[in-house]
Protein backbone atom coordinates (compact mmCIF):
# COMPACT_ATOMS: atom_id res chain seq x y z
CA UNK A 1 0.00 0.00 0.00
CA UNK A 2 1.12 3.22 -0.98
CA UNK A 3 1.93 5.85 1.70
CA UNK A 4 3.69 8.74 -0.39
CA UNK A 5 2.80 9.06 -3.81
CA UNK A 6 4.65 11.73 -6.22
CA UNK A 7 3.00 12.71 -8.99
CA UNK A 8 4.57 14.76 -11.85
CA UNK A 9 6.70 16.73 -9.16
CA UNK A 10 9.15 19.23 -10.88
CA UNK A 11 11.72 21.78 -9.10
CA UNK A 12 13.37 24.27 -11.05
CA UNK A 13 15.29 26.90 -9.49
CA UNK A 14 15.06 30.72 -10.86
CA UNK A 15 12.80 33.59 -11.88
CA UNK A 16 9.78 32.72 -12.91
CA UNK A 17 10.46 28.72 -13.27
CA UNK A 18 7.59 27.25 -14.90
CA UNK A 19 8.65 28.68 -18.14
CA UNK A 20 11.22 26.32 -17.90
CA UNK A 21 8.40 23.25 -18.21
CA UNK A 22 7.08 23.37 -21.44
CA UNK A 23 11.00 23.47 -22.70
CA UNK A 24 11.45 20.38 -20.17
CA UNK A 25 8.30 19.00 -22.30
CA UNK A 26 9.71 19.55 -25.19
CA UNK A 27 12.89 17.74 -25.02
CA UNK A 28 15.22 20.51 -24.36
CA UNK A 29 18.48 19.68 -22.19
CA UNK A 30 19.03 20.80 -18.78
CA UNK A 31 21.73 23.00 -20.25
CA UNK A 32 19.54 24.44 -22.88
CA UNK A 33 17.12 25.23 -20.65
CA UNK A 34 19.61 27.15 -18.16
CA UNK A 35 20.56 29.09 -21.07
CA UNK A 36 17.26 30.48 -22.33
CA UNK A 37 16.13 30.98 -18.89
CA UNK A 38 18.53 31.14 -16.47
CA UNK A 39 16.91 28.47 -14.41
CA UNK A 40 18.03 25.39 -12.92
CA UNK A 41 16.41 22.09 -13.40
CA UNK A 42 16.67 20.09 -9.99
CA UNK A 43 13.55 17.40 -10.31
CA UNK A 44 11.78 16.82 -14.05
CA UNK A 45 8.42 14.76 -14.01
CA UNK A 46 8.85 12.35 -11.57
CA UNK A 47 5.68 10.61 -10.30
CA UNK A 48 6.21 6.92 -8.17
CA UNK A 49 4.93 5.35 -5.17
CA UNK A 50 6.32 4.68 -1.63
CA UNK A 51 4.96 1.62 -0.42
CA UNK A 52 4.34 1.69 3.91
CA UNK A 53 7.26 0.04 5.76
CA UNK A 54 9.66 -0.02 2.81
CA UNK A 55 13.05 1.39 2.39
CA UNK A 56 13.07 3.21 -0.44
CA UNK A 57 16.49 4.65 -1.65
CA UNK A 58 16.71 7.83 -4.29
CA UNK A 59 20.77 8.02 -5.46
CA UNK A 60 22.26 9.41 -8.53
CA UNK A 61 24.86 11.43 -8.76
CA UNK A 62 25.81 15.00 -7.45
CA UNK A 63 23.56 17.90 -9.27
CA UNK A 64 21.04 14.84 -9.84
CA UNK A 65 18.34 16.30 -7.18
CA UNK A 66 17.90 13.95 -4.85
CA UNK A 67 18.74 15.96 -2.09
CA UNK A 68 15.79 18.47 -3.29
CA UNK A 69 13.95 15.56 -3.72
CA UNK A 70 13.95 14.87 0.27
CA UNK A 71 13.19 18.31 1.30
CA UNK A 72 10.67 18.53 -1.37
CA UNK A 73 8.98 15.32 0.93
CA UNK A 74 8.87 17.46 3.77
CA UNK A 75 8.33 20.68 2.12
CA UNK A 76 11.58 22.31 3.62
CA UNK A 77 11.97 22.96 0.05
CA UNK A 78 8.17 23.65 -2.05
CA UNK A 79 7.91 22.35 -5.95
CA UNK A 80 7.56 24.42 -8.83
CA UNK A 81 4.49 21.54 -9.52
CA UNK A 82 3.05 18.62 -9.27
CA UNK A 83 1.67 16.53 -5.87
CA UNK A 84 2.65 14.96 -2.94
CA UNK A 85 0.12 13.16 -1.03
CA UNK A 86 1.06 11.30 2.14
CA UNK A 87 -1.82 9.46 2.97
CA UNK A 88 -3.64 11.00 0.32
CA UNK A 89 -3.48 14.26 1.49
CA UNK A 90 -1.37 16.82 -1.04
CA UNK A 91 0.95 18.49 1.40
CA UNK A 92 2.21 21.22 -1.45
CA UNK A 93 -0.84 22.47 -1.12
CA UNK A 94 -0.41 22.11 2.94
CA UNK A 95 -1.32 25.05 5.46
CA UNK A 96 1.76 26.07 7.57
CA UNK A 97 0.15 25.13 10.87
CA UNK A 98 -1.31 21.87 9.20
CA UNK A 99 3.09 21.00 7.93
CA UNK A 100 4.22 21.77 10.95
CA UNK A 101 2.26 19.14 12.48
CA UNK A 102 2.98 16.50 9.87
CA UNK A 103 7.24 17.49 10.29
CA UNK A 104 6.77 16.91 14.25
CA UNK A 105 4.33 13.72 14.37
CA UNK A 106 4.52 12.08 10.95
CA UNK A 107 7.99 12.29 9.32
CA UNK A 108 11.66 12.88 11.07
CA UNK A 109 14.92 13.79 8.90
CA UNK A 110 18.27 12.20 9.96
CA UNK A 111 20.89 14.22 8.22
CA UNK A 112 24.72 14.12 7.18
CA UNK A 113 26.70 16.03 9.57
CA UNK A 114 24.51 15.24 12.27
CA UNK A 115 22.99 18.73 13.45
CA UNK A 116 24.12 17.91 17.15
CA UNK A 117 24.16 20.84 19.31
CA UNK A 118 27.68 21.28 21.16
CA UNK A 119 26.05 22.55 24.62
CA UNK A 120 23.59 19.83 25.46
CA UNK A 121 24.28 16.59 26.56
CA UNK A 122 23.17 13.18 23.97
CA UNK A 123 19.85 13.13 26.14
CA UNK A 124 19.10 16.50 25.97
CA UNK A 125 19.80 16.18 22.44
CA UNK A 126 17.16 13.70 21.24
CA UNK A 127 14.98 15.30 23.71
CA UNK A 128 15.65 18.99 21.29
CA UNK A 129 12.66 17.94 19.03
CA UNK A 130 9.97 16.88 21.66
CA UNK A 131 10.58 20.40 23.73
CA UNK A 132 9.97 22.26 20.57
CA UNK A 133 6.71 20.13 20.14
CA UNK A 134 5.63 20.72 24.38
CA UNK A 135 6.04 17.49 25.25
CA UNK A 136 6.27 17.58 29.04
CA UNK A 137 9.68 16.65 31.10
CA UNK A 138 8.93 13.40 31.98
CA UNK A 139 7.56 12.09 28.72
CA UNK A 140 9.87 13.43 26.45
CA UNK A 141 12.96 11.70 28.65
CA UNK A 142 11.23 8.22 28.86
CA UNK A 143 10.89 8.70 25.01
CA UNK A 144 14.60 9.91 24.29
CA UNK A 145 15.77 7.02 26.54
CA UNK A 146 13.82 4.62 24.50
CA UNK A 147 15.00 5.66 21.66
CA UNK A 148 18.67 6.02 23.04
CA UNK A 149 18.38 2.22 23.92
CA UNK A 150 16.92 1.13 20.38
CA UNK A 151 20.13 2.49 18.83
CA UNK A 152 22.65 1.10 20.81
CA UNK A 153 23.75 3.82 23.28
CA UNK A 154 22.67 3.50 26.70
CA UNK A 155 24.98 5.01 29.30
CA UNK A 156 26.01 7.47 27.04
CA UNK A 157 23.09 9.95 27.93
CA UNK A 158 25.11 12.11 29.93
CA UNK A 159 28.52 12.72 27.29
CA UNK A 160 28.44 15.31 25.32
CA UNK A 161 28.87 15.64 21.46
CA UNK A 162 32.90 16.35 21.58
CA UNK A 163 33.40 12.85 23.15
CA UNK A 164 31.47 10.98 20.71
CA UNK A 165 32.51 8.94 17.70
CA UNK A 166 31.30 9.97 14.15
CA UNK A 167 29.10 6.76 14.55
CA UNK A 168 28.08 7.02 17.93
CA UNK A 169 26.92 10.97 16.68
CA UNK A 170 25.29 9.51 13.94
CA UNK A 171 23.47 7.14 16.31
CA UNK A 172 22.07 10.06 18.61
CA UNK A 173 20.84 12.07 15.10
CA UNK A 174 19.28 8.37 14.53
CA UNK A 175 17.69 8.46 17.70
CA UNK A 176 16.55 12.02 17.56
CA UNK A 177 14.81 11.46 14.89
CA UNK A 178 12.85 8.00 15.92
CA UNK A 179 12.18 9.61 19.75
CA UNK A 180 8.79 10.78 18.08
CA UNK A 181 8.23 7.64 16.54
CA UNK A 182 7.43 9.22 13.06
CA UNK A 183 5.85 6.93 10.63
CA UNK A 184 8.01 8.28 7.76
CA UNK A 185 11.82 8.48 8.39
CA UNK A 186 13.89 10.77 5.76
CA UNK A 187 17.43 10.35 5.50
CA UNK A 188 19.89 12.55 3.61
CA UNK A 189 23.34 10.98 3.10
CA UNK A 190 23.22 10.08 6.50
CA UNK A 191 26.07 7.91 6.43
CA UNK A 192 28.64 9.55 4.10
CA UNK A 193 30.41 11.01 6.45
CA UNK A 194 31.39 8.45 8.14
CA UNK A 195 34.52 6.63 7.39
CA UNK A 196 33.54 3.17 5.54
CA UNK A 197 34.25 0.37 8.21
CA UNK A 198 31.71 2.76 10.35
CA UNK A 199 29.81 3.49 7.61
CA UNK A 200 29.52 0.09 6.76
CA UNK A 201 28.40 -1.01 10.49
CA UNK A 202 25.75 1.83 10.30
CA UNK A 203 24.03 0.26 7.82
CA UNK A 204 24.04 -2.97 9.25
CA UNK A 205 22.15 -1.04 11.86
CA UNK A 206 19.96 0.59 10.11
CA UNK A 207 18.79 -2.95 8.44
CA UNK A 208 18.53 -4.45 11.89
CA UNK A 209 16.47 -1.29 13.16
CA UNK A 210 14.11 -1.41 10.44
CA UNK A 211 13.31 -5.10 10.93
CA UNK A 212 12.26 -4.08 14.27
CA UNK A 213 10.66 -0.57 13.52
CA UNK A 214 8.82 -1.44 10.37
CA UNK A 215 9.29 2.37 9.49
CA UNK A 216 8.70 3.64 6.20
CA UNK A 217 12.64 5.04 5.05
CA UNK A 218 13.30 7.22 2.50
CA UNK A 219 17.14 7.15 2.02
CA UNK A 220 19.49 9.22 -0.27
CA UNK A 221 22.52 8.23 -1.27
CA UNK A 222 25.06 8.48 -4.15
CA UNK A 223 27.01 5.16 -3.28
CA UNK A 224 25.63 2.02 -5.28
CA UNK A 225 26.83 -0.67 -2.99
CA UNK A 226 24.69 1.23 0.00
CA UNK A 227 21.49 1.48 -2.45
CA UNK A 228 21.75 -2.39 -3.18
CA UNK A 229 22.64 -3.51 0.46
CA UNK A 230 19.75 -1.02 2.35
CA UNK A 231 16.93 -0.64 -0.62
CA UNK A 232 14.05 -2.59 -1.02
CA UNK A 233 13.44 -0.73 -4.30
CA UNK A 234 15.89 1.68 -5.62
CA UNK A 235 15.28 5.09 -7.81
CA UNK A 236 17.88 6.30 -10.11
CA UNK A 237 17.87 9.95 -11.16
CA UNK A 238 19.46 11.06 -14.11
CA UNK A 239 22.02 14.36 -14.40
CA UNK A 240 18.72 15.83 -16.04
CA UNK A 241 16.72 15.09 -12.77
CA UNK A 242 14.85 12.79 -14.23
CA UNK A 243 13.93 9.41 -13.00
CA UNK A 244 15.49 6.79 -15.11
CA UNK A 245 14.19 3.62 -13.05
CA UNK A 246 12.65 2.50 -10.24
CA UNK A 247 12.74 -1.29 -9.01
CA UNK A 248 14.20 -3.90 -6.49
CA UNK A 249 18.33 -3.98 -6.68
CA UNK A 250 17.86 -7.32 -8.60
CA UNK A 251 15.99 -5.63 -11.13
CA UNK A 252 18.40 -2.47 -11.36
CA UNK A 253 21.23 -5.21 -11.93
CA UNK A 254 19.47 -7.20 -14.19
CA UNK A 255 16.91 -5.51 -16.47
CA UNK A 256 18.29 -1.29 -16.53
CA UNK A 257 15.80 0.73 -18.32
CA UNK A 258 18.56 2.42 -20.43
CA UNK A 259 22.09 2.90 -21.11
CA UNK A 260 22.58 5.78 -18.07
CA UNK A 261 21.47 3.19 -15.66
CA UNK A 262 23.63 0.06 -17.67
CA UNK A 263 26.73 2.57 -17.19
CA UNK A 264 25.68 3.53 -13.91
CA UNK A 265 25.55 -0.05 -12.49
CA UNK A 266 28.06 -1.89 -14.71
CA UNK A 267 30.69 -2.14 -12.12
CA UNK A 268 28.71 -3.72 -9.55
CA UNK A 269 29.39 -7.66 -8.76
CA UNK A 270 25.25 -8.03 -10.05
CA UNK A 271 26.42 -11.87 -8.92
CA UNK A 272 25.80 -11.00 -5.24
CA UNK A 273 22.47 -9.46 -5.23
CA UNK A 274 20.55 -11.55 -8.34
CA UNK A 275 19.15 -14.69 -6.64
CA UNK A 276 18.89 -18.02 -7.78
CA UNK A 277 14.83 -17.37 -7.38
CA UNK A 278 15.36 -14.86 -10.62
CA UNK A 279 17.10 -17.38 -12.94
CA UNK A 280 15.45 -20.64 -11.99
CA UNK A 281 13.65 -22.63 -14.24
CA UNK A 282 10.38 -25.28 -14.16
CA UNK A 283 11.94 -29.06 -13.30
CA UNK A 284 9.58 -32.28 -14.20
CA UNK A 285 9.59 -34.51 -10.90
CA UNK A 286 7.81 -37.42 -9.81
CA UNK A 287 5.42 -37.60 -7.58
CA UNK A 288 5.06 -40.87 -4.96
CA UNK A 289 3.00 -43.09 -4.23
CA UNK A 290 1.45 -42.13 -7.29
CA UNK A 291 4.91 -42.55 -9.78
CA UNK A 292 7.14 -45.76 -10.08
CA UNK A 293 9.48 -46.66 -12.21
CA UNK A 294 7.79 -46.98 -15.59
CA UNK A 295 6.77 -43.52 -15.35
CA UNK A 296 9.91 -42.21 -13.79
CA UNK A 297 11.38 -43.94 -17.45
CA UNK A 298 8.75 -42.21 -19.43
CA UNK A 299 9.42 -38.66 -17.88
CA UNK A 300 13.12 -38.91 -18.35
CA UNK A 301 13.02 -40.18 -22.20
CA UNK A 302 10.31 -37.16 -22.83
CA UNK A 303 12.53 -34.84 -21.01
CA UNK A 304 15.86 -36.25 -22.17
CA UNK A 305 17.46 -36.11 -18.85
CA UNK A 306 19.21 -39.08 -16.88
CA UNK A 307 18.09 -37.98 -13.46
CA UNK A 308 14.81 -36.56 -12.00
CA UNK A 309 13.54 -35.03 -8.49
CA UNK A 310 11.20 -37.04 -6.49
CA UNK A 311 8.36 -35.26 -4.73
CA UNK A 312 5.18 -36.47 -2.20
CA UNK A 313 1.90 -34.92 -2.62
CA UNK A 314 2.34 -31.93 -0.55
CA UNK A 315 5.68 -31.48 -3.58
CA UNK A 316 7.89 -31.87 -0.26
CA UNK A 317 11.78 -33.11 -1.69
CA UNK A 318 12.42 -36.49 -1.37
CA UNK A 319 15.63 -37.16 -3.09
CA UNK A 320 16.65 -37.61 -7.04
CA UNK A 321 16.40 -40.51 -8.99
CA UNK A 322 19.28 -41.84 -11.87
CA UNK A 323 18.28 -43.79 -15.07
CA UNK A 324 20.30 -46.31 -14.14
CA UNK A 325 18.84 -46.58 -10.98
CA UNK A 326 15.04 -46.61 -11.86
CA UNK A 327 15.72 -49.15 -14.69
CA UNK A 328 17.04 -51.68 -11.92
CA UNK A 329 14.11 -51.04 -9.81
CA UNK A 330 11.85 -51.85 -12.75
CA UNK A 331 13.64 -54.94 -13.71
CA UNK A 332 13.49 -56.61 -10.25
CA UNK A 333 9.72 -55.57 -10.45
CA UNK A 334 9.85 -52.84 -7.52
CA UNK A 335 7.55 -49.68 -7.21
CA UNK A 336 8.69 -47.44 -4.83
CA UNK A 337 11.07 -44.94 -6.02
CA UNK A 338 11.77 -43.56 -2.66
CA UNK A 339 13.67 -46.53 -2.05
CA UNK A 340 16.48 -45.47 -5.06
CA UNK A 341 16.27 -41.63 -4.43
CA UNK A 342 19.20 -40.52 -2.90
CA UNK A 343 19.73 -37.16 -1.09
CA UNK A 344 23.41 -36.35 -2.35
CA UNK A 345 22.75 -33.29 -4.62
CA UNK A 346 22.69 -29.34 -4.01
CA UNK A 347 20.38 -27.12 -3.16
CA UNK A 348 18.95 -23.68 -2.91
CA UNK A 349 16.69 -21.42 -1.61
CA UNK A 350 15.25 -18.51 -3.34
CA UNK A 351 17.13 -15.96 -2.29
CA UNK A 352 20.33 -17.64 -2.54
CA UNK A 353 22.74 -15.36 -4.62
CA UNK A 354 24.30 -17.39 -7.44
CA UNK A 355 27.44 -16.29 -6.88
CA UNK A 356 27.51 -18.66 -3.88
CA UNK A 357 26.58 -21.84 -6.36
CA UNK A 358 29.65 -21.13 -8.79
CA UNK A 359 31.49 -23.78 -7.42
CA UNK A 360 28.77 -26.17 -6.70
CA UNK A 361 27.67 -25.49 -10.62
CA UNK A 362 30.87 -26.50 -11.72
CA UNK A 363 31.53 -29.96 -9.67
CA UNK A 364 28.10 -31.40 -9.68
CA UNK A 365 26.61 -32.94 -12.87
CA UNK A 366 22.94 -32.69 -11.25
CA UNK A 367 21.66 -29.96 -11.42
CA UNK A 368 20.70 -27.80 -7.99
CA UNK A 369 17.55 -27.89 -6.69
CA UNK A 370 15.83 -24.87 -5.46
CA UNK A 371 13.58 -25.37 -2.45
CA UNK A 372 11.78 -23.28 0.39
CA UNK A 373 12.75 -23.68 3.47
CA UNK A 374 9.94 -25.90 3.91
CA UNK A 375 11.62 -27.91 1.07
CA UNK A 376 9.01 -27.87 -1.36
CA UNK A 377 10.00 -27.88 -4.35
CA UNK A 378 10.31 -24.88 -6.59
CA UNK A 379 12.76 -26.26 -9.61
CA UNK A 380 16.35 -26.13 -10.95
CA UNK A 381 19.60 -24.12 -11.70
CA UNK A 382 22.05 -25.72 -13.99
CA UNK A 383 25.73 -24.53 -14.55
CA UNK A 384 24.46 -23.28 -17.99
CA UNK A 385 21.98 -20.55 -16.05
CA UNK A 386 24.69 -19.61 -13.62
CA UNK A 387 27.70 -19.04 -15.59
CA UNK A 388 25.31 -16.98 -18.25
CA UNK A 389 24.86 -14.64 -15.37
CA UNK A 390 28.34 -14.46 -13.76
CA UNK A 391 31.03 -11.59 -14.53
CA UNK A 392 33.92 -10.67 -12.50
CA UNK A 393 34.19 -10.66 -9.05
CA UNK A 394 33.04 -14.07 -7.41
CA UNK A 395 33.12 -14.59 -4.18
CA UNK A 396 33.59 -18.50 -3.20
CA UNK A 397 33.57 -18.02 0.15
CA UNK A 398 29.69 -19.50 0.78
CA UNK A 399 28.47 -22.09 -0.70
CA UNK A 400 24.97 -24.05 -1.21
CA UNK A 401 23.91 -26.86 1.48
CA UNK A 402 24.26 -30.79 0.17
CA UNK A 403 20.85 -31.29 1.05
CA UNK A 404 21.06 -34.60 3.29
CA UNK A 405 23.17 -32.45 5.27
CA UNK A 406 20.32 -30.05 5.70
CA UNK A 407 17.98 -33.33 6.86
CA UNK A 408 21.19 -34.49 9.07
CA UNK A 409 20.67 -30.80 10.61
CA UNK A 410 17.26 -30.88 11.16
CA UNK A 411 17.39 -33.87 12.63
CA UNK A 412 20.11 -33.12 15.11
CA UNK A 413 17.89 -29.84 15.83
CA UNK A 414 14.87 -32.33 16.64
CA UNK A 415 16.25 -34.72 18.76
CA UNK A 416 17.99 -31.65 20.73
CA UNK A 417 14.94 -30.12 21.39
Amino acid sequence: MALVEVKDLYKIFGTNPKRAIPLIQKGETKQQIKKKTGCTVAINGATFEIHKKETFVVMGLSGSGKSTFIRCLNRLIKPTSGQILIDGEDIVKMEPEKLRDLRRHKMSMVFQHFGLLPHRNVISNIEFGLELSGVDKAERRQKSMDALQLVGLDGFEFSMPNELSGGMKQRVGLARALANDPEILLMDEAFSALDPLIRSQMQDELLELQAKMHKTIVFITHDLDEALKIGDRIAILGPDGRVRQIGTPEVILSRPADDYVKEFVQTVDKTKVVTVGTIKRPSPFLTVPKDGPKSALHLMEKHGKSVAFVVDTDRILKGVVHIEDVAALKKQGGTDLCSIATQDFYTATPTTPIADLLSAALETKVPIAVIAEDYTFHGVVDREMIIAEMNDGIDEAAGPTVFSEVLEDDAADTNNK
